[in-house]
């Protein structure tokens, strides 16, 4: 999308309210409701980009590897190999020691 205003708010809105539901229910899982989100609104997109909006029209990118976009560095961070690890418990003041010293546990 370009500028901080959404073209068509209403109709993707539409879409962003069905698929999440989708992933509520468990009809889907949540990575196939956003992917399935990101078609729809990809589609509502191109039409309006084709239909040529009078002011500041959607331009869309090409599809491309996700992997391009994911990194370890910064947001968006690709999916841990890990993304449940098992919790742990510390003490509160070996917690409150190392938050007074600035580090992390």
């Amino acid at each position: 999308m370009t500028g901080t205003n959404v073209s068509d708010y209403p109709k993707l809105a539409q879409l962003w309210w069905k698929n999440v539901a989708t992933a509520v229910t468990g009809e889907k899982t949540p990575q196939a409701a956003m992917d399935t989100l990101a078609d729809e609104m990809d589609q509502v997109m191109a039409r309006l980009q084709r239909a040529g909006m009078s002011n500041c029209a959607p331009k869309l990118s090409p599809k491309g590897d996700p992997a391009k976009w994911l990194s370890s560095d910064h947001a968006p961070w690709k999916k841990l190999a890990n993304e449940k690890p098992k919790g742990e418990t510390i003490p509160y003041d070996k917690l409150l020691q190392a938050w007074k010293e600035g580090k992390v546990c």
